[in-house]
């Protein structure tokens, strides 16, 4: 099963049944000691920090797997208003923390696409005539769909 992640309130072109819980993922990781020469000496002569941005995309894919799991166990189908967190917790240590809602989602209805008619030259073919008026809509656009309130009002 594919957990879908969305940092929206919502999950685009579904229409969320039923909210399970705050879900998270976390990792807490300490610098190289190598890696934190190289970063020092960088900070000398200036430029990015490949290490560090590696030791932090390793980071944020480890707490977000370890939140899917966890999503997975719940039965969700997605995971919204996804949010990425971090903090200092000794001298050399960070936690990346990652958190949302697991929710469970279904498919939105798509309303079909007007497909003007194919002409064939030679041939004379009646068509029904294609209404102008609006057609009512099954479709909820994402502003009318139920907000996720954390406080549960």
């Amino acid at each position: 099963m594919t957990v879908q992640l969305s940092n929206l309130e919502h999950l685009p072109n579904y229409q969320i049944t039923e909210r399970l819980d705050v879900v998270y993922g976390s990792t807490v990781r300490s610098k190289h000691v190598g890696k934190d020469l190289f970063a020092g000496l960088k900070n000398i002569v200036g430029g990015e920090l490949t290490a560090y941005t590696e030791l932090l995309e390793e980071s944020r894919q480890e707490a977000i797997d370890r939140m899917i799991v966890k999503a997975e166990a719940l039965g969700a189908d997605a995971v919204v208003g996804l949010r990425f967190s971090t903090s200092s917790i000794a001298q050399g240590a960070s936690e990346l923390f990652v958190y949302g809602t697991a929710v469970k989602a279904v498919p939105m209805p798509q309303q079909p696409t007007y497909q003007p008619p194919h002409h064939q030259s030679g041939h004379s073919q009646y068509q029904e005539p294609v209404s102008s008026a609006p057609q009512p809509s099954t479709v909820q656009s994402p502003d009318d769909l139920p907000r996720f309130n954390p406080f549960g009002e």
